[in-house]
């Protein structure tokens, strides 16, 4: 059985980045709290915590003195917080996010409600909405449009999303906010890395019959990163771990293809090509 590897998986920038800066603090400073989970995957959230980062889900918890904002970022209210508050703040706030939180802020501040192409629970999206200083919506159906007071609208989108969706939604809304409007802005703010993921996964899914997708499942990028996969038609796995790959996973394949979300660490997928090498496979 061949196993093949995605061209890209795993770790992006922004979240390889987060990861080493808390590491950084850790080594140099000691303990710190981090505002939610730094990313979304228990692995990472587990060893960090082993390491001496706890997560917090209130500013009020922190003990250690220092705080970490995650890859999803906050709103300015947080930030201000933690000044009142004397700590001191590891900001690791993916650049890209941190251009979508400024495009919400500025083109709140120039007169625009601000649409935002997401899912109003996820953190990254409440921070966007705080950026926009009340003047914000999120949503991914384009009819919400029509709950917006006001002539100007602008639409960004919450960076996992994929493009393609992102400008879909774009069209839509501006059908259905003919006449309403005197003026419509889109930015695309979606993550480029996204979008490379999934297009490594369509590729791979032309050279095999199975794609095992790993990372956690409370990972937006992840579960969309799954959801293409099985667009394509290919047998799909969404697992967490090696541990969930079973022999009758393979029963009859003889080649298989692994690839990761962008919040999942390379040791999960080292993990999982062993897994398959003992069920036997090859690279």
């Amino acid at each position: 059985m061949r196993v093949e590897l995605a061209a890209v998986y795993g770790f992006c920038p922004g979240v390889r980045r987060a990861v080493a800066m808390v590491e950084a603090h850790l080594r140099g400073r000691g303990a710190l709290s981090t505002l939610g989970a730094i990313v979304h995957n228990a692995q990472v959230v587990e060893e960090l915590a082993r390491k001496g980062a706890r997560v917090v889900e209130d500013l009020s918890e922190v003990r250690e003195g220092a705080v970490a904002v995650t890859a999803h970022g906050a709103g300015p209210g947080v930030y201000e917080e933690i000044r009142r508050r004397g700590l001191h703040l590891v900001d690791t706030t993916c650049p890209i996010v941190r251009r979508a939180q400024e495009a919400a802020h500025r083109l709140s501040e120039e007169g625009f409600t601000v649409l935002i192409y997401g899912e109003a629970a996820h953190p990254e999206v409440g921070g966007l909405l705080a950026w926009t200083g009340g003047r914000g919506l999120a949503t991914l159906d384009p009819q919400e449009a029509g709950r917006v007071q006001g002539p100007r609208l602008a639409l960004i989108s919450q960076t996992t999303k994929d493009a393609e969706a992102f400008w879909e939604f774009a069209q839509a809304v501006t059908w259905e906010s003919r006449g309403r409007l005197r003026e419509l802005r889109a930015l695309d703010t979606t993550c480029p890395e996204t979008g490379r993921r999934y297009r490594a996964a369509q590729d791979l899914a032309q050279r095999v019959q199975a794609i095992f997708v790993v990372g956690s499942r409370n990972s937006a990028n992840t579960r969309r990163l799954a959801e293409v996969v099985r667009a394509t038609g290919v047998q799909t796995h969404f697992i967490e771990s090696a541990d969930e790959i079973r022999p009758d996973d393979l029963a009859g394949l003889s080649a298989v293809g692994v690839t990761a979300g962008a919040s999942t660490p390379d040791e999960a997928v080292r993990a999982v090509l062993a897994r398959l090498r003992e069920l036997g496979g090859e690279p």
